[in-house]
């Protein structure tokens, strides 16, 4: 038996391994068949989401066997656990996507709950689909031992008559079908090259903007977000996460060492500076309350608004993830956006060096069009907007990327569904006129219950070419691939009698990006007798999961949290 060079008396596995009380427990790791000698050695988490459920899960297994490799060849034992995931794609357009917001923190949950009760000494996560990037680290940051997260990648590309494709390209054509300018064959033939391979869905939605988030925050090696699944440089990436997990785990290098306020700042850079998705300011609150950090919506607003666009990527602009790694990737963006002063460059990240150490060596690549110059943006001001006004005292997001400057701002009359359904029945119908507003509410985190995102509705109506001639408004979420004059997370939400409850039919709602503003234009007198006669709805989901969250959920500005956080915690688990 060699002694480890790690001293087991600091860490959390010592309960599990130390002394003659734990022999029982030790002849369960005989059973699976470690030595001595791994037994004595710091165990780490290997987390995955792995599953059958969507492409963006699927690689996840093969890259976790890389990551053990780093882990053991750095004196370390890894133990590999899966969670779940629930993927957005499949979710979308039914019941099914009220379990998608619910999911990121059942997998933050499971996660902590596996690492507790096994006693790991750090964690490796490796994440695809959209919440389970969040929810993998909101785990970190909670329990706080050494963690690297890593992303299982993007997917390739589709083709299709000569320009690349991805699945909101199929979404949008559901709405070209209902409006009779696409056959059934020509659609048949559009799903079936639309997603190619493994991978997460490839535009600037929400799983590629969580990456770029978990590299300007630290939290991920630095161009480990890059590569499409199918890449086998993905491996390598994944065993580097494995050895600096240990190198970490040496140095007590913590989670919260590294998600402080200005980290968390930097990822509210990326966010906007790369058009990203507008779950980017549902999830950056939520990891911050892990930490204890108050960062909500409108604060995350706040960078947005000081942040220039220059990321060329769809669903807004023309490029997808492979062609950002190809000419560089995430640290290039990151790069011009440090030289500008628009990151705090001293945080520290996984590689135990500060983010401007990362980047020294990475220079602008001049001959490529999906990253711009500061001297010459897309925008000046971030791809993702905060609004907040009489309708949304709380406040609410909506995404600008790819929008003309003269459709930032719209004003009509009001036309309420209160659910997602109801509107895309009517959307599917065409019963709805240009420059109305449309209302879905009763769609947030409690009144939904689960806050789901409505691209089936948003992509049917850019589809029928109606995408910048009508507005829409709602209490829940919008997917990272939605584009148009689409506001999310209006908040107080319907469930609770905000003012998105009391509007009826042709009010008007006045909205203007550039300002930052969303207003009801009905007198305080009326919405007051509106009030007085509103009641509750009762929801369907009396049991169960999504009865469960939507007693423990708060408000979206927040980031739809679910426990007190780090703010009200007694102990860290790295420290038992």
């Amino acid at each position: 038996m060699t002694a480890s060079k790690f001293d087991k008396s600091k860490l959390p596995s010592r309960h599990v391994t130390v002394g003659p009380e734990r022999a029982p427990h030790r002849s369960y790791y005989y059973a699976m068949g470690l030595t001595e000698d791994e037994i004595n050695q710091p165990f780490v988490g290997v987390a995955t989401c792995w599953n059958e459920a969507a492409p963006c899960n699927i690689s996840l297994m093969r890259q976790a066997q890389s990551v053990k490799r780093g882990v053991s060849m750095s004196s370390g034992t890894p133990r590999e656990f899966c969670t779940i995931t629930v993927t957005d794609g499949i979710a979308m357009g039914h019941q099914g996507m009220k379990s998608s917001l619910a999911s990121r923190d059942v997998i933050a949950d499971s996660v902590e709950l596996t690492m507790r009760g096994h006693c790991y000494d750090a964690l490796v996560g490796l994440a695809g689909c959209d919440k389970s990037l969040p929810g993998m680290m909101m785990s970190m940051v909670r329990l706080n031992v050494p963690s690297v997260f890593m992303y299982g990648g993007s997917i390739l590309p589709g083709r299709f008559h000569g320009k690349d494709v991805t699945v909101v390209d199929v979404f949008e054509a559901v709405g070209q079908h209902s409006a009779g300018n696409m056959e059934d064959d020509e659609l048949h033939a559009l799903e079936c090259v639309a997603c190619p391979s493994a991978g997460s869905c490839g535009g600037q939605f929400t799983a590629n903007t969580m990456a770029c988030v978990a590299e300007a925050m630290g939290l991920a090696l630095p161009g480990s977000g890059g590569a499409p699944a199918p890449y086998e440089s993905r491996d390598e990436y994944a065993e580097a996460s494995g050895r600096a997990v240990m190198h970490l785990l040496a140095n007590n290098i913590r989670p919260r060492d590294i998600v402080t306020r200005k980290s968390l700042e930097n990822a509210a850079v990326i966010v906007a500076a790369t058009g990203g998705s507008t779950n980017g300011a549902l999830h950056l609150p939520a990891i911050a309350h892990e930490a204890g950090i108050d960062f909500d919506l409108m604060e995350v607003a706040e960078i947005f608004k000081k942040t220039p666009y220059i990321t060329d990527l769809k669903p807004g602009g023309n490029y997808v993830a492979k062609d950002l790694h190809d000419v560089g990737g995430v640290s290039m963006v990151l790069k011009v956006l440090l030289d500008g002063g628009y990151l705090h460059g001293d945080c520290m990240t996984v590689t135990g060096q500060s983010l401007a150490d990362n980047l020294k060596d990475v220079k602008f690549n001049p001959d490529q069009k999906v990253v711009y110059p500061l001297s010459n943006p897309l925008s000046p001001t971030g791809g993702v907007v905060g609004l907040q006004g009489s309708l949304a005292p709380d406040g609410a997001i909506v995404k600008v990327a790819g929008m003309e400057k003269d459709h930032l701002k719209f004003s009509g009359p009001a036309r309420c569904f209160d659910s997602e359904e109801e509107c895309f029945e009517a959307v599917d119908k065409r019963q709805y006129k240009e420059g109305e507003v449309l209302v879905i509410r009763y769609e947030g985190p409690k009144g939904g219950p689960g806050m789901r995102e409505m691209l089936s509705t948003t992509a049917a109506l850019f589809g029928q070419g109606m995408g910048d001639k009508v507005a829409l408004v709602t209490d829940g979420r919008f997917s990272g691939g939605t584009r148009g004059f689409c506001i999310g997370h209006i908040g107080p939400e319907a469930a609770v009698g905000g003012p998105i409850a009391l509007i009826e039919d042709g009010d008007i709602i006045a909205i203007d990006a550039e300002k930052g503003t969303i207003d009801l234009e009905v007198d305080e007198v009326t919405l007051a007798k509106r009030r007085a006669a509103w009641k509750p709805r009762e929801t369907i989901y009396a049991s169960g999961a999504l009865w469960k969250y939507a007693q423990l959920v708060g408000i979206a500005r927040k980031g739809a949290v679910t426990h007190p956080g780090g703010a009200a915690e007694k102990h860290v688990y790295a420290d038992i």
